[in-house]
Order: structure tokens, then sequence, then C-alpha cells
């Protein structure tokens, strides 16, 4: 935590530079709390698209695997209670479905629980700022 600083008692440029720096902490703020919703969204549609898809009936069926972004191949479901996750950096680890569903639950938690306390900072910095702007306007 940083000290109190009485706005009314800085000038216009020391007010100005302190105006950017709050806009390039909101923007880098922003910018995290969207990756964060990225990920948390990748997470949920992989869990969703786990117990929709990896049921009993669907084993032996042929699906499109993809190879890249743009490439796929076909494949059969041989056993639909087993998956490989990437559990990050490229490593994968094979899991039984309902692991698979707690990992994803679980990972989902951690990035909301992360969102979490990033908003009260974020709605501070957006507080500060305007605060700021309204300082200088005064003093324009």
């Amino acid at each position: 935590q940083g000290q109190e600083i009485n706005l009314t008692t800085l000038q216009l440029p020391q007010l100005k530079m302190l105006h950017d720096q709050f806009d390039s902490e909101i923007e880098y703020l922003t910018s995290s709390m969207q990756s964060l919703k990225g990920a948390q969204t990748q997470f949920e549609s992989s869990k969703r698209c786990l117990l929709k898809s990896m049921t009993p009936e669907n084993e032996g069926k042929s699906v499109l695997v993809p190879l890249t972004s743009s490439l796929y191949v076909p494949a059969n479901l041989v056993d639909t209670n087993k998956v490989l996750i990437d559990i990050g950096t490229n490593y994968y680890v094979e899991k039984n479905i309902s692991e698979a569903e707690e990992f994803f639950k679980r990972k989902s938690d951690y990035v909301k629980q992360q969102m979490e306390k990033f908003q009260p900072i974020l709605q501070h910095k957006f507080k500060t700022r305007q605060l700021i702007v309204e300082v200088m306007q005064t003093k324009l």
C-alpha cells in the first residue's frame, strides 16, 4: 500500500504524470482480467465438452482429433473413461473423467478467485484516476 497524497497540493505536470501512471496500471490490470476470463472460459468449456462427449454411449464412435488449429484427423473413441490433460507447459497427464472434471473445476475456481482479488484493486484505480481528472480540471 502506497502513501496517501493530497492531490490538491500537486502541480498540473505532477497530476498528469500520476494520471498517466494510473492509466498504465488500469490498462495492465484490465488486460490481466481479460486473460484470466479467457482462461476461466477455456476451463469451463473443457469441462462441459468432457461431460458431454466422453460418455459410454460414445465409445467406438468417430471423432475428429485436432493436430493443429486447422488440421484434424478422424479417429475412434476407444475408452471414454480416460483423457489426457495438458497440465501446463505441454505436460500431459492421463486422468479418468471424474478426476478430469475435478481438475477443470479446481482450475476454474482458482482463476475466479484471482479475478475476485483484482476487481476491487481495479475499481480503486478507476476511482483514483477519476479524482485526479477532477483535480486537474479545477487547475485548468
